[in-house]
This record gives structure tokens, sequence and C-alpha cells, in this order.
């Protein structure tokens, strides 16, 4: 069930990317994180509340390390990939994530000793592999410094957001996912308030507000990519191994590309076509992988 919940993440996440990128023309990176994050934990809350999930009993350690992972994660790295989509776009963007799946390999490692089969990891280098080819495309009147700030941005967030899922890792395993995703994201979105709070004032928070929840694509990025797909990715990290999971995750780039075809009606061209075929047999032979 881990490998099909982490399948399913880089489904909802591969969707609410295209709505993310659709709304930073119109919101700033710092809006679209308290907005996003305000709609998560609200989800999160409604959740909790209509299944009469259970106050976990959480230990002192416990807290703090959800703190600091709220920290890293969802206020820090949520930012740093938020400026660095709307630096580059999405294409750029999706060659970026590459570097999402070794982070968890090496933190794995080097928190938990965990080690997959070779098979995996060779699973896992194909459908690297296959995203950058599908992906490399620079944008054309792309500024020199703006792609590097943004790349050097993206690069940050996926190392950042790699260290703060491995780190709450044995809290997963003794707790409710919805709770721990609560207390996350809770901590990233206080972050985020009072950044807002700071840089815009209240008055212009609360017109981001409004602007936000008036916003179709906000809207639907953020339930996809802000509550449905932290659900799944949590769970995909508590039932199965991190690097598994991780190599699933990266098939959102795959999806993007598929939906862009069968949605909006894109040409597949023939490189896109063999990296999706390589990054496909990638994620096969991960599959059958023990």
């Amino acid at each position: 069930m881990g490998d099909f919940y982490a399948i399913i993440t880089a489904v909802c996440w591969s969707s609410a990317v295209i709505f993310f990128d659709i709304s930073s023309k119109s919101f700033s990176a710092i809006q679209l994180n308290v907005i996003k994050n305000s709609i998560g934990v609200f989800g999160f809350l409604v959740t909790i509340l209509i299944f009469s999930i259970p106050i976990p009993n959480f230990t002192s350690h416990d807290i703090y390390v959800l703190i600091f992972s709220g920290i890293l994660g969802i206020f820090i790295a949520d930012l740093l990939f938020l400026e660095s989509l709307k630096k580059i776009g999405s294409s750029l963007s999706a060659l970026v994530s590459t570097i999402y799946t070794p982070s968890i390999f090496i933190i794995a490692f080097l928190l938990f000793k965990e080690i997959i089969t070779p098979q995996a990891y060779a699973g896992g280098g194909l459908v690297i592999i296959g995203i950058s080819i599908i992906v490399y495309e620079i944008p054309k009147n792309l500024n020199t410094k703006v792609m590097y700030v943004g790349l050097f941005f993206g690069l940050l967030a996926h190392v950042i957001t790699a260290y703060s899922v491995l780190i709450i890792r044995p809290i997963l395993n003794e707790h409710s996912i919805l709770f721990v995703a609560l207390y996350r994201f809770s901590v990233g979105l206080l972050g985020a308030i009072i950044l807002s709070v700071f840089k815009m004032g209240i008055k212009d928070l609360l017109a981001s507000y409004r602007k936000g929840l008036s916003s179709l694509p906000l809207l639907l990025g953020s339930f996809l990519g802000t509550y449905l797909s932290v659900i799944f990715w949590l769970a995909g990290y508590k039932y199965t191994l991190a690097g598994r999971a991780a190599i699933y995750n990266q098939l959102s780039t795959v999806f993007i590309v598929l939906m862009a075809r069968f949605f909006l009606k894109e040409k597949l061209s023939k490189r896109k076509v063999f990296g999706i075929t390589i990054a496909i047999a990638g994620a096969v032979v991960v599959s059958i992988s023990n």
C-alpha cells in the first residue's frame, strides 16, 4: 500500500504544480504559501473532526521535531519552491526536482541506515534519466541570473523537503498521519502569516486571502497539493521504504506530461515519449524489486 500511496501522491502533486504555476502569475510566493497552507490546515482539521480521530499522545520530543520539521519543510522549503517555480517555470522546476530522490536515498541512509536493493537503485536511476530527457529544455528569453537563482532555490527546497519528512518518520510510524500533517502545517502556516504581516501588512494579507479564495486554480492546487497529496505522501513514507516512496513520487513529472497530452491536447515529441518510456520502465523495475 505504501507504493500505491506514493504513486497517488505523484498524480495529485503533478496536477497541483500546474495550478500553482498558473497561480504564480497572479500571486507572489509569500501569498501562495500562506493561502495554500491555510487551506491545507483547514482540510486536515475538518477531516479529523468528521472521522473523530483521537488526539495522539505526542511526547515533548515529538512536538519539538514536528515544529522543526514544519519550519523547515512547510515554511522555508515551500517558500523556496514557489519562488523557484515563479522564476523558472514548471518545466525547469521538474528537472530540478530530480535531486529529490538522491537526497532521500542519502538522508535515509544517514538517519536510518536504510538501504534499498541495487535493482531499486537502478530503477530510480532510470526514472531520473527519463524525467531529465522529458523536461530538458531551457526556456527562451529567461534571464541567466534569474535562472540560476531559481535553480538554486529549487535544489535547496527539495533537499530541505527530503530531510524534513524523514526526521518525522519515527513519529509517523506511531501516530495518525492527519495529526502529524496538522502539526507540521500549522507551524508552517504560522511562519507564513508572520512573514506576510511583516512584508505586506494585515490589510494586504486579508486582501490576498479574499483574492486567493476566489481563484479556482489556487483552490484546486491547494486541495490537491497541500491536502490530498500531503496525506498520501506521508502515508507512502509510513508504509514503504523511503527510497521506494521517493522514486514513485518522482513520477509526478511523467504524469504532468501525460495529462497535458490528454487534457490540454499538447503534442508529445519523440524525445518526450522516449523519456516517458524510460521513466515508466524504471518504475516497473522498482515495483518488482524486493
